[in-house]
């Protein structure tokens, strides 16, 4: 389903705040959002993409490729607020992975002769659209840097604390619980281990972190990770 996206809505992204709004208006006519349902797929990874500018408003992706032995790799699961398919403006057009909806999502689009357009206009647009993308390059860099590098059970401190950053925690008994579930399968996929090695790590940080099914996970306390993770 897709619907018109108003100035407040434009200016809730952080690539546009602090735009003037006639700006923006002249912006709205080459924008669109599109809602997903959980477990829909954005695009498929070889597909080619709109020559458009995509910013998740709400909802989360995973970000997926398929290696050529078969083998799913979770590159980020990408929370609200995200801009991704940067190809789409600056690359060949062709989806570098597969974006699912892992619960419901509303993903706007801005066609890419508008954005240069704004370019034109507001300089500073542009300077901060490509500091986004290198501080994205930024960690793919140091999360491939991780997989070659570092042991196992620090890179799964790392996403731990990544999700708690990113997703944020609520306090429960016994700790601060990440708003997400998070599922062994999941994890694995993203830091690049199996699920039984997963599994046994996750018991290793006993009492720091808890696992309860269906990928509920409660911190006690996110010093003692980060001091966990200095041990290792």
């Amino acid at each position: 389903m897709t619907q018109k996206i108003n100035v407040n809505q434009l200016q809730d992204i952080s690539l546009f705040t602090g735009l003037p709004a006639q700006m923006l208006e002249q912006l709205i006519p080459h924008c669109q959002l599109k809602q997903y349902a959980t477990e829909a797929v954005l695009f498929f990874e070889g597909d080619d993409l709109p020559a458009c500018l995509h910013v998740l408003m709400s909802g989360r992706l995973h970000i997926t490729k398929i290696a050529p032995s078969g083998k799913e790799t979770i590159l980020r699961i990408l929370p609200a607020g995200e801009i991704f398919a940067a190809s789409a403006l600056f690359g060949d057009g062709k989806a570098p992975a597969t974006a699912t909806a892992i619960e419901p999502a509303t993903v706007l689009t801005l066609k890419r002769q508008a954005l240069l357009a704004g370019f034109s206009q507001t300089p500073e647009l542009a300077l901060h659209l490509l500091g986004v993308f290198n501080q994205r390059l930024q960690q793919l860099h140091n999360r491939m840097h991780g997989l070659v590098s570092e042991r196992a059970i620090v890179r799964l401190i790392n996403y731990l604390e990544y999700m708690v950053s990113n997703i944020g925690c609520a306090p429960v008994t016994g700790g601060e619980q990440i708003k997400s579930q998070l599922t062994y399968y999941q994890i694995a996929r993203s830091i690049g281990i199996t699920y039984e090695e997963c599994v046994r790590l996750f018991k290793q940080l006993r009492p720091v972190v808890t696992y309860r099914r269906g990928g509920i996970i409660t911190i006690a306390d996110c010093q003692q990770l980060r001091a966990l993770k200095e041990m290792y």
